[in-house]
């Protein structure tokens, strides 16, 4: 095929007609095509072009079997000794399995779904869309599935203030984004005297002493040394 846009302009006036952006087979005949009899046609040739379903097609399939020559440890990734070897931590599989069911997805759809306005995009497109999929999929693939790989671990720590003074609450409250958040409503309502928003500010404050007792005790049974000056919400009251 010969991928152009055709321009159809009026003999005489010079406006355009219309503007075609479609395929044309070399056996077309330009006759047979919508110009009329008093149009003049202007190619211009794209080069080289690769239709949207096949890049599409190009970029989804890469990530998902690049991916998995890591997720599977083939003898080139991470060496001869952990060739083939799988990953103790539940988190990994998990991961290969999000991460095939996204590209799949976008697969199906792009077989079963997708409908292109434009039918083809320059092929030398393709280089650039590829490094970026196929790129960051075998970059996280690496680190995801390397044999040294940990998953973060989830331990609970008593929460003490630091240097940033947004922090100093916790010498008082056990939630001091709660006692922000009402602070920053009750200001508001001073600020504007309108009813339903103290109505509202009040609603909010009890929803949250509520979250925040429950957070508060959560933190007495579990860490016996937690600070006993500390309350729930607001500083010595509550």
């Amino acid at each position: 095929f010969v991928f152009s846009q055709v321009e159809i302009l009026d003999w005489k006036t010079k406006k355009q007609l219309c503007f075609l952006d479609k395929s044309l087979r070399d056996e077309e005949i330009l006759q047979h095509l919508p110009v009329g009899t008093t149009a003049t046609l202007y190619f211009k040739d794209l080069g080289p072009q690769i239709g949207w379903t096949m890049v599409f097609l190009i970029e989804y399939t890469g990530p998902l079997f690049i991916y998995f020559l890591f997720y599977f440890r083939m003898p080139f990734v991470y060496g001869l000794d952990e060739r083939f070897t799988s990953s103790p931590h539940p988190v990994v599989n998990l991961a290969c399995i999000c991460h095939s069911f996204h590209y799949i997805k976008r697969l199906i759809e792009t077989i079963f779904v997708h409908r292109f306005s434009h039918g083809t995009m320059p092929l030398r497109n393709i280089v650039k869309n590829c490094l970026y999929y196929w790129g960051f999929a075998a970059w996280l693939a690496y680190y995801i599935n390397h044999p040294l790989y940990t998953p973060p671990c989830k331990t609970r720590k008593i929460p003490y203030p630091t240097k940033n003074p947004f922090t100093w609450l916790f010498f008082f409250v056990s939630c001091p984004n709660y006692t922000y958040e009402v602070g920053t409503w009750i200001s508001f309502t001073i600020m504007t005297q309108c009813v339903p928003v103290g109505l509202f500010t009040l609603l909010c404050f009890i929803q949250m002493t509520i979250w925040a007792k429950d957070k508060h005790y959560t933190y007495l049974r579990e860490f016996k040394d937690y600070p006993s000056l500390r309350m729930p919400i607001i500083p010595f009251l509550l």
